[in-house]
């Protein structure tokens, strides 16, 4: 099943609704940043939802970032979104052990925490960012992330994310729906969703058993007349440059860069979203501070 986001609206024009199927997108996570199950299940989560809220944007070189600070011992979580939902992201600490619910039920919540905040932050290509941030509610991410929606953007909302890793470690499904009411949407509308939610149950068990995205939102919304909009392929995706390192490196001012050509000769920089490793010599270094 390849990783797609589709998007759908009701007939009435009350309910709007995207799910994803994201497997390779998470399994590309586990395999760059060696993680364990709680953190490919964590990390792979934030990357689901920061792609289906990214893929929102209107702006074409907007981006969207979605930070987890739970106080939990995977620390902080980061993914970022462009405008399409191509996702990249990071987990502070990825080899979290093992933590459970119950046998075969991973303990999210409990790896992320509860006592710290869910942050996001939308560049739109204003002059500041728009940020919003929220006190956790469950660490279970998509609960944490529908809450967001109610608290800082006044939308009810329904959120399921799921992350199904194998025996082997590796991703067998991941993907996730974000279902919204628009103003109009009367209680026997939100009796219905939340039906339909507890009908299919879990979304990964719901993936590994052969739906697709459709398919997620015909069931969860079967009692409605459901209309796709577009359907669309997303993927891990990685903007870091040589340039771009380069332009971080002018950043750090030209004593601070003088100081490092003095005491280490070379530079060995390392992307915090997938692992590439720039590398620059005594020549290149003092080239750039020549042309700072």
């Amino acid at each position: 099943m390849a990783d797609q986001i589709v998007r759908a609206i009701s007939g009435d024009g009350l309910i709007k609704a995207a799910a994803i199927t994201g497997r390779d997108i998470v399994e590309r996570a586990r395999n760059i940043h060696k993680l364990l199950p709680m953190a490919t299940a964590a990390l792979g989560r934030s990357l689901l939802g920061a792609s289906l809220m990214g893929d929102t944007l209107k702006e074409e070189q907007g981006s969207l970032t979605l930070q987890i600070k739970g106080g939990g011992p995977l620390g902080t979580i980061l993914a970022v979104s462009d405008c399409q939902g191509n996702v990249r992201g990071y987990v502070q600490h990825p080899q979290v052990e093992l933590m459970e619910k119950h046998r075969g039920k991973l303990d999210v919540g409990a790896a992320v925490g509860t006592t710290g905040t869910l942050t996001v932050i939308k560049d739109i290509g204003l002059k500041e960012p728009y940020v919003g941030s929220i006190g956790l509610f469950s660490g279970e991410i998509a609960d944490d992330l529908a809450m967001y929606f109610v608290e800082s953007e006044q939308i009810p909302t329904a959120c399921a994310l799921g992350v199904l890793v194998g025996l082997d470690q590796s991703v067998t499904a991941a993907g996730g729906y974000l279902i919204q009411l628009l103003p109009g949407a009367d209680e026997d509308m939100i009796s219905k969703i939340e039906a339909g939610v507890r009908g299919i149950g879990s979304v990964s068990q719901a993936l590994a058993g052969g739906l697709d995205g459709e398919g997620l939102l015909n069931a969860v919304l079967k009692d409605f007349d459901l209309r796709i909009l577009e359907t669309h392929p997303v993927e891990y995706r990685c903007y870091c440059s040589r340039d771009r390192v380069t332009r971080a490196l002018i950043s750090m001012g030209r004593d601070e860069l003088g100081r490092l050509v003095q005491e280490q000769g070379q530079a060995e920089l390392t992307c915090q979203f997938c692992d590439r490793v720039y590398q620059f010599s005594q020549a290149e270094l003092e080239e750039i501070l020549q042309n700072m």
